[in-house]
């Protein structure tokens, strides 16, 4: 590919919900696998939804909403195995919902009443990672101890497109590189590193760069959740088959604020946002199964009810949750009692008893 010329988009499903064939990558989802996919995309924007709504009403400090990403994390999610680690940013709530994370937790990170919310080592499913672009250090180390551990494993780690300015992200594609680890860098490309346009952070699409590492890169419609289950699937397959590390570019749209604290009409024009709503990854699916007649009417009303009591139940526990003790920040610092800590902890137990009346 040379030029000017388009790069290849695998897609497997269009934005009106016609299935289409790809000669590398395929897929042969049951109709109840379809269906399953669907409840996962209507259950995460339902989950995103309710916790932008917490925010505005002060419930929650911020949030990084995953609206119009839905499919490239339940696509990616779902190709994980057991196994598998996921090193996240701070927007895969997708791929937390694949990994069996309470969507309470996720909030309780943002409303300040959790230190990180879950067992990474429970879930494969690693903590929410605000330094931009870090993460993907983390996940070539990680990586690289499975490939010595000699475990049939990968390691997928998520980052935006505004994180492929980073040194860190640079710097890990070296390290897999060279290593050959069985690691699969998924860069959601939504376009906007808060506001700043895709074209301030490469003159490439993004999945060309891979080349550049000595690996292998494909861009995928990230609003095609069977593509990007697909691909993300071979990925991880080759991975750990010994292949070494792929990035997966998964083309979508950030439809919604970079966080709450934002505000997109300031840097956006709204044709813009009008364009990818017609590529929306949850009507597309919809649109297949009408169309190959694989769901009724009553299938759809009962996914909106379910997802209606989840946001329900998301309200209440969120708003339930109750604040830590301040001497909790001394937990977890380190995997054994620490001399230091322990008198700092004694320090600020002291210094809060003169509060009490």
């Amino acid at each position: 590919m040379t030029g000017d010329a388009t790069p290849e988009l695998v897609q497997l499903l269009t934005p009106e919900g016609e299935r289409v064939e790809h000669p590398d990558y395929d897929i042969d989802l049951t109709p109840e696998e379809v269906k399953s996919l669907y409840r996962d995309l209507v259950l995460v924007r339902r989950i995103d939804l309710e916790a932008v709504a917490l925010q505005r009403q002060g419930e929650l400090g911020i949030w990084a909403s995953l609206l119009g990403q839905e499919a490239a994390q339940i696509g990616s999610g779902r190709a994980l195995t057991d196994a598998d680690m996921a090193f996240p940013t701070y927007r895969e709530h997708g791929v937390a919902w694949c990994r069996d994370v309470d969507p309470v937790k996720l909030l309780g990170l943002f409303r300040g009443v959790n230190h990180g919310g879950w067992d990474p080592a429970e879930h494969n499913f690693h903590l929410y990672t605000i330094v931009i672009g870090s993460q993907t250090l983390h996940a070539v180390g990680y990586a690289m101890g499975i490939q010595r551990d000699d475990a049939n494993a990968a390691t997928i780690a998520y980052f935006g497109d505004g994180a492929t300015s980073q040194g860190d992200v640079n710097e890990s594609f070296i390290w897999a590189s060279v290593f050959n680890a069985p690691i699969v860098f998924f860069c959601q490309n939504n376009q906007w590193a808060i506001s700043e346009p895709l074209e301030k952070q490469t003159r490439i699409p993004l999945y060309r760069r891979a080349s550049g590492f000595g690996f292998p890169g494909i861009r995928v419609d990230g609003n095609d959740v069977f593509a990007c289950l697909a691909v993300t699937r071979k990925a991880l397959s080759d991975a750990r088959s010994g292949q070494g590390p792929t990035l997966i570019e998964a083309f979508t749209y950030r439809m919604g604020a970079h966080t709450t604290t934002d505000d997109p009409t300031r840097y956006r024009v709204a044709s813009e946002l009008e364009a990818w709503k017609l590529k929306d990854p949850i009507e597309r699916v919809k649109a297949y199964l009408f169309k190959n007649e694989h769901a009724d009417q009553d299938f759809f009303d009962s996914v909106e009810a379910e997802a209606d009591k989840l946001g329900a139940d998301v309200r209440k526990r969120c708003i339930e949750m109750p604040d830590p003790s301040p001497l909790d920040m001394y937990e977890h610092v380190y995997r054994d009692p620490h001399l230091l800590i322990d008198e700092e902890r004694a320090t600020y137990a002291a210094y809060l008893e003169g509060f009490e009346r």
